[in-house]
């Protein structure tokens, strides 16, 4: 008899750097990005039913499950193929939430995996990205088996990367979120032609560590450091120390790459502190070199 359950880890991931481009026809934005994994994630089962679709998450517990982005693949999974009838996801979070660390659309991600994994006529890794590419931008890359990558459009133009050696990353997480949509309206209203003319992303960008910081770029951070003080305190803390900081993805989380030094970049408020605010957390994680493979239960 077929395997009924699996589960994995939903890798978190980091962006090197993030440019937002021309919002297209359909109100959505192209974007440019290098996504790198990291070790961090969070645990997610699934066990396939003749009937029932339910998902068990405590961090979430008082939000609708239909809303859930896990519980959306899976139904898009079903919808798209035909299987399975039912199912049961369980969701143990280690990714904050609302971070820009990709923690909903990891757990999305792995959600088509399992399915795929477990499905007795399992979809081409290209028809399962491109499901992922309907669920959100960073889904793709983390439905992908490539640890690093270059993406384009809407995050659904992947090209793999080998990734670079591992180190040790500090992720900042202040004591809020920020809505991804709240982002790109304070980017588009703060934008003129002049603000778009930027340079291609290229491979040989981030072929290295010191390389990669000396490239890394993420547009979210001239609209977000002046608004969320917090956000830019640890930046500035980062330009001051010489040392790879950047924010991941639309905020809130600041990252820090031990070992890898940065050009100085100037805080973009007028205080310029470099306290760090009350309620900030940090842990310790590291990048990945692989992807975290389903494990088929029974």
């Amino acid at each position: 008899m077929s395997p009924r359950a699996a589960r994995t880890l939903a890798q978190a991931k980091i962006n090197l750097a993030l440019r937002v481009l021309d919002k297209e026809i359909d109100g959505y934005h192209a974007i440019e990005t290098v996504f790198l994994r990291l070790e961090l994630g969070d645990d997610v089962e699934i066990r396939t039913t003749t009937g029932k679709r339910s998902l068990k998450c405590y961090e979430m517990r008082d939000w609708p499950a239909e809303g859930n982005l896990a519980f959306r693949a899976a139904a898009l999974y079903a919808d798209e193929t035909g299987w399975p009838k039912g199912f049961e996801i369980e969701i143990e979070k280690n990714i904050p939430i609302g971070g820009g660390l990709g923690g909903g659309s990891a757990d999305a991600a792995a959600v088509l995996r399992i399915l795929n994994g477990l499905a007795p006529n399992p979809i081409s890794d290209e028809a399962l990205l491109a499901l992922g590419g309907d669920l959100g931008s960073d889904v793709p890359f983390l439905a992908s088996d490539y640890a690093m990558a270059m993406a384009w459009g809407r995050g659904d133009k992947l090209l793999r990367l080998d990734p670079l050696p591992v180190r040790d990353v500090q992720l900042f997480f202040p004591p809020f979120g920020i809505d991804t949509a709240q982002a790109y309206g304070l980017l588009d209203e703060s934008r003129t032609d002049a603000t778009r003319r930027n340079p291609e992303l290229t491979t040989e960008m981030f072929a290295t560590w010191d390389s990669a910081a000396k490239n890394s770029v993420n547009d979210f951070e001239q609209v977000i450091r002046p608004r969320w003080p917090e956000i830019d305190a640890l930046l500035a803390r980062g330009a001051r120390s010489g040392v790879f900081h950047r924010m991941s993805g639309s905020g809130s989380t600041v990252f820090k790459v031990a070992g890898v030094n940065a050009p100085r970049v100037e805080s973009k408020s007028s205080a310029g502190s470099t306290i760090v605010g009350a309620g900030t957390r940090s842990i310790i994680t590291r990048t990945s070199t692989s992807v975290v493979q389903i494990e088929l239960l029974d």
